[in-house]
């Protein structure tokens, strides 16, 4: 790189004095401050001719097309989309719950502040347009050249978006301090024919906020400043984009005003696309402008500078996307005059800053990343956990370094004892296509094994349960567990094996290309480190096609070497390999033939780029293997490979040093040994660390016997091979610092033992908040600390009506009307009985369709309908248009429920019918005799019908709960406890009872909607629900605590909910009447999608049978019964032309609905998609909710299945595996969230 351009005195003054201060730079006393430069920002608003983007939280525009288009990597770009959220997208954005806290964005985006930003009532505002003006070019050109001085570029067009004083996204009860803040920032993007730039504008103190809330409850989440390109789809697979992170930290954010990389603070230049693909900032990063006018220049420039001078690096790296190519690093180096602080700034002390340092990272083949650093240098003093306990941690001037100690091998973080045989442990999971055949080979948890004998570089790897279709067809790709050997590959003298490099930390991308018919495998590994046991932990992916081997073939694969190329934390290599396939004898002749592939992969690490010593290791390697063997056992479906590897110098194998016993493998020392080469052919063997013996033979040592007291008290030793390791005796823990035992503090629930403080329970309750702590609250009525309550007296608070006597009882009270007026109490009218709302509205309806308005009434006029109570009717339609829609019971129209001229939505009556005065009904449950039974929910009762076999015992019908004045709709079956739960929308609130009998017990009575569809994970111990109200999906404990929101997003009317807890998914519906849908997730909430959205009406019923793995609805809309697999395509319909269909189970070959037309329960032989049955109850009126009440629990287990999946809260099944979550506004509790 040529010599540095000349800078003017006073800017290097400027810049010696920017990194002696922590802060902008300050003016001398003799001089008077200047105000700000205005305007910072290119003119904008409705004046200027700009679009208003419409206000709110999510907005984004319409595709804006541009005069001409934007480069921007390399990609000419002819629309963008402008968003609230502090982005430009170069396609249309997704919701912002898909893109917020995460980067880089599929959609590829501009973001010079991407955020949760909120426009909604007056809160800023968003403008933009594309302009062409000679003086906003102009202004546009002069950003550019400050930051590129020797650029020709010349805009032709500029696109300028501008937030103004927008504010952060708020929800309830969040952060007051953020309410009234406000940012304003602008972007400007500027294209010619051949290139484009971004300018990033911030005035000053323009950014009062740099985070905002998550709406998932992520906590604060940083603003993020970037670029990203958009993704591209394959066929197999979506590849990310590259991207470039500008700041991603509150630190950041706060000096983006403050900085520059153009020498003008707050302004931020970017050349985003040309000819090059990449993003590359200006190059005047260190120079800011910190005085404007002459003057003031003249008064720095005459100030004498120091006599000793120091330099600032300002270091770049370079990495090209070629995996043929890498550009060495480029260095410029400036010498900075350090000029006194007392000579510029009289008797003031300020720390001195480090330079502003940009770091690029690879992450995928092009993927390059910018990073500007402005943390504070990190040592060894707050860091040193982040070093193996056999490593030692050594300071930097500009950070730490780890590094392992004699006698073990790794990077410092990770270290393994030297010469020990390596375990490495994990999951494989792919979709192979084979040969020709449209239908790939799926597999998913299967299980990788590998075991190494690091002193002679064997690495062996098993592969479990892979199909034979598949397993003869990858027997060439022997570097699937290669990656392995390369890792503890004997070392020569000066280089290092991927462990040395990585530590067994790192990500691995490869695309092999199988030569002739051109087939592509993608394999990814991600390696994790080493587990509490020990050992290391490797995931890996494979999608794609390759050519198909015959079954009973076996293959060949000479020994080869291959050349790895180090650079800036990637390790590239490409190579091409063949393979000699013979194939099974026919008629006493096998016929062999040979194949080759092409091989390039991408390893990426984080290295420490402290320590220059760490950096002498030769930058190409080269990995020599040999010994290769492939075995597919198709009896036990397993896939094996094994190998040899060395890794030294470039060499043809004809050095002297390679024909040494210790780099070949080929002498006797003990596997747990270590082999020292010495000059020529010699050696000698020394055990490794924990291991005793001459090295030809070693022995494990027992650290337990020989020192009894290594692990302390209240704690035991175990030996194991070369280590050991201490375990807390029972009652105690390891303390903070991981050594020390200390004893439990067991938790006591002193609400359920009694041994609480609160007062007694008809005055108060007890709280548990876990652990031993709790509170204590008065009940209603009842005033005081919990601990002391009194009874309050309403009366003298004037709750009764003024016509109405007030009776004062312990905790409550009760109204009544005098004599001669009717009512509640509450109300009370002279005379007859007071009418109700819908009444009185129906009456004033009615009215206006007299002589002078009749006309009008007839054509437009609604007259809402009553029922026999005077509640609103749950369904109400217009007379002329036929236009009908769901409403609260307040007569609210409820969103997403209006429907078209002859399709009545299925709504609910959220108020239950008066209880008859009378002897009261106890709300007991009658307890069941044995057997399986159908449960389903009729307004204020639960039924069951007995089951013989398939067929539906009528005469055994019977009640089983009376709750008369409750509205019961979902209805669900614990198998385990012989739980009954469901959930009623009259209070609201989720009840459950016992079916040997009992009371009931509502375990969830707050923060309620509407309650409709409920689910029980058997296995788990929760409970999920649907609430139409809230328009969100929550899962509990099956006592209702640890309430934790899965999805309050993309819902209006969810309704149905069923779980597969051996599998792990959540499966709903939601009856929008727009965009009606199934959808389904994991239980812990992740992988949503939506599994049905086509011919679908009102679905209103959905079941799942864990014996056949179908999941069935029904849909009152296209009147269909319909079932499918959820792990294939395609779905069959079982019956049409039914009535009204609301809820569904499943026993054996039936599938039982009830229906609301018929009041029945109706039975359906999905097998052969006949109606066989059908049952009315007594009393004839709505079903709702219907589940199946086995007798015996469905077979299979889930990871929660025991101890809670050693979960602390709760634990949530995934497919082959659990999630632990903590509840929501969790308070006062330790809970531990992990995967």
């Amino acid at each position: 790189m040529g010599a540095a351009p000349r800078c003017p005195p006073w800017a290097l003054l400027a810049l010696a004095a920017a990194m002696a201060l922590p802060g902008p730079l300050l003016p001398a006393p003799a001089l008077q401050p200047q105000p700000h430069p205005e305007p910072l920002l290119l003119p904008h608003g409705p004046g200027h001719g700009d679009a208003a983007l419409e206000r709110g939280d999510d907005s984004r525009s319409a595709a804006l097309e541009l005069s001409r288009a934007l480069r921007f990597y390399g990609t000419a770009v002819r629309s963008l989309h402008v968003a609230t959220n502090g982005i430009i997208a170069v396609n249309e954005p997704s919701n912002e719950e898909k893109y917020l806290g995460q980067f880089p964005v599929s959609f590829g985006a501009i973001a010079p502040f991407m955020a949760d930003l909120d426009t909604t009532d007056g809160r800023g505002n968003v403008y933009y347009r594309e302009d062409s003006s000679s003086e906003v070019l102009k202004l546009a050109s002069d950003y550019i050249k400050r930051g590129f001085p020797e650029t020709t570029f010349e805009p032709s067009s500029v696109v300028i978006v501008t937030w103004k004083l927008v504010a952060p996204y708020q929800g309830p009860g969040e952060d007051p301090t953020l309410e009234e803040k406000r940012n304003t920032f602008q972007a400007v993007l500027a294209s010619s024919d051949s290139s484009s730039y971004a300018i990033f504008l911030y005035p000053e103190d323009s950014l009062q906020f740099y985070s905002t809330y998550s709406k998932n409850d992520d906590g604060k989440i940083p603003a993020m400043v970037g670029f990203s390109q958009a993704s591209t789809n394959y066929y197999f697979w979506e590849k990310p984009g590259s991207y470039n992170i500008i700041a991603n930290d509150e630190d950041s954010i706060r000096n983006l005003h403050k900085s520059s990389n153009a020498g003008k603070k707050g302004v931020w230049v970017f050349e985003i696309g040309s000819s090059s693909d990449s993003i590359v900032p200006a190059k005047i990063s260190n120079v800011l402008e910190s005085v404007e006018s002459s003057e003031q220049d003249q008064e720095m420039t005459s100030k004498p500078f120091m006599s000793d001078y120091g330099s600032t690096e300002i270091r770049q790296q370079y990495v090209t996307s070629s995996m043929d190519s890498i550009e060495e690093d480029q260095h410029v180096t400036y010498s900075v005059p350090q000029l006194a602080a007392e000579d510029l700034f009289p008797a003031q002390q300020f720390p001195p800053q480090e330079p502003q340092v940009i770091d690029v990272e690879e992450f995928d083949e092009t993927g390059i990343v910018f990073r500007y650093h402005t943390d504070v240098q990190q040592t060894c003093a707050n860091n040193r956990h982040q070093c193996s306990v056999h490593a030692i941690c050594k300071d930097y001037p500009n950070g730490f370094c780890c590094s392992c100690i004699a006698g073990y091998k790794g990077n410092g973080r990770q270290c393994v004892a030297e010469g020990s045989p390596q375990r490495v442990n994990g999951k494989v999971k792919g979709r192979i296509f084979v040969g020709n055949n449209p239908v790939p080979v799926t597999f998913e948890n299967t299980d990788l094994h590998s075991y190494v004998v690091m002193n002679q570089g064997r690495a062996y790897t098993a592969i479990s349960t892979i199909p034979e279709t598949l397993g003869y067809s990858l027997l060439p790709l022997a570097s699937i567990g290669g990656i392995i050997g390369w890792m503890f590959a004997v070392e020569q003298q000066g280089y290092k094996n991927g462990f040395s490099v990585t530590g067994g930390e790192f990500t691995r991308q490869t695309e092999v290309t199988f030569l002739g018919n051109n087939e592509k495998l993608v394999i990814k590994q991600k390696f994790s480190g080493i587990d509490e046991h020990g050992h290391l932990t490797i995931s890996t992916e494979m999608e794609g096609r390759i050519p198909e081997i015959p079954s009973g073939a076996s293959v060949h694969i000479e020994p080869y070497t291959e050349l790895y190329h180090t650079s800036s934390s990637v390790i590239t290599s490409s190579s091409t390999r063949e393979y000699t396939v013979t194939e099974p004898e026919r008629d006493g002749v096998a016929s062999t033939y040979t194949g080759a592939y092409q091989w390039r992969q991408t390893i990426s690490f984080d290295e420490c780029i402290h320590d220059e010593s760490l950096h002498a290791t030769s930058a190409t390697q080269q990995l020599s293997v040999d010994s290769v063997f492939v075995l597919y056992n198709r009896d036990e479906q397993i896939l094996r490979y094994a190998m040899s590897n060395s890794i030294g110098p470039i060499s043809d194998g004809s050095a002297d040093i390679n024909r040494n016993p210790c780099y070949t493998g080929t002498h006797n020392c003990d596997t747990n040994a270590i082999c020292r080469p010495g000059t020529g052919n010699r050696f000698f063997c020394e055990c490794s660390i924990g291991f005793r013996g001459d090295g030809n033979v070693c022995y494990d040592v027992d650290e337990c016997s020989e020192q009894p007291a290594v692990c302390g008290s209240n704690a035991v030793c175990n030996n194991q091979p070369g280590t050991y390791r201490c375990e807390c005796v029972d009652g105690y823990q390891f303390a903070a610092d991981g050594q020390t035992c200390v004893a439990v503090e067991y938790a006591v629930n002193h609400c359920q033992t009694g041994t609480h403080g609160c007062d007694i329970p008809q005055r108060a309750q007890c709280v548990y908040t876990g652990g031993s702590a709790y509170i204590c609250t008065c009940l209603p009525g009842f005033s005081g600390d919990g601990r002391a309550c009194e009874d309050t007296d309403e009366c003298q608070q004037g709750r009764c009506h003024p016509d109405a006597f007030c009776y004062n009882t312990p905790g409550s009270f009760s109204c009544q009307c005098k004599a001669g007026y009717r009512g509640d109490g509450f109300q009370c009218v002279l005379g007859g009985v007071e009418k109700t709302r819908c009444q009185h509205e129906q009456e004033v309806a009615l009215a206006s369709g007299g002589a002078f308005f009749q006309r009008e009434m007839r054509v437009a006029q609604f007259v809402p309908q009553c029922d026999e109570h005077g509640n609103y009717l749950p369904t109400q339609c217009h007379s002329n248009t036929g236009y009908c829609w769901c409403v609260d019971r307040d007569g609210n129209e409820i969103d997403g429920t209006r429907s078209g001229p002859g399709v009545q939505p299925p709504c609910l009556s959220t108020a239950a019918p008066p209880v008859a005065i009378g002897p009261s009904v106890r709300p007991d449950t009658i307890p069941l005799p044995p057997g399986t039974h159908l449960l389903f929910a009729q307004s204020g009762k639960i039924e069951h019908v007995p089951l013989e076999g398939n067929n539906m015992k009528k005469n055994g019908a019977k009640a089983l709960l009376h709750i008369p004045d409750k509205v019961i709709i979902g209805v669900a079956y614990d198998c385990m406890d012989k739980m009954v739960y469901w959930t009623d929308i009259s209070g609201p609130s989720i009840s459950r009872a016992s079916l040997h009998g009992g009371e009931p017990t509502t375990i969830i009575k707050t923060d309620l909607g509407s309650p409709e569809g409920i689910a029980v994970d058997h296995l788990g111990r929760n409970i999920f629900w649907t609430d139409s109200q809230l328009d969100r999906i929550e899962v509990a404990r099956l006592d209702g605590r640890q309430r934790r929101i899965l999805f309050d997003t993309g819902l209006v009317n969810p309704r149905a909910i069923v779980v597969d807890p051996v599998r792990g998914n959540l499966y709903w519906t939601d009856w929008n009447r727009e965009a009606p849908k199934i959808e389904t997730s994991y239980m812990d909430g992740t992988n949503r999608r939506i599994l049905v959205k086509d011919d679908l009406g009102l679905p209103n019923g959905l079941t799942f049978d864990p014996y056949s793995s179908m999941l069935c609805w029904v849909d009152a809309g296209t009147k269909k019964l319909e079932c499918m697999n959820p792990n294939q395509f395609g779905r069959r319909k079982i019956v049409e032309g039914i009535q009204y269909p609301f809820s569904v189970t499943s026993y054996g070959k039936n599938l039982y609905y009830t229906d609301w037309r018929r009041d029945a329960v109706v039975a359906v032989d999905h097998m052969v998609s006949i109606e066989n049955d059908n049952f009315q109850p007594h009393k004839r009126s709505r079903l709702y909710g219907i589940t199946t009440a086995f007798a015996q629990c469905p077979g299979g287990h889930n990871y929660c299945s025991v101890n809670n999946g050693g979960c602390t809260h709760l634990c949530l099944a995934t497919p082959g595996g659990r999630t632990c979550r903590c509840p929501d506004n969790t308070v006062g509790v330790d809970c531990i969230e992990r995967n």
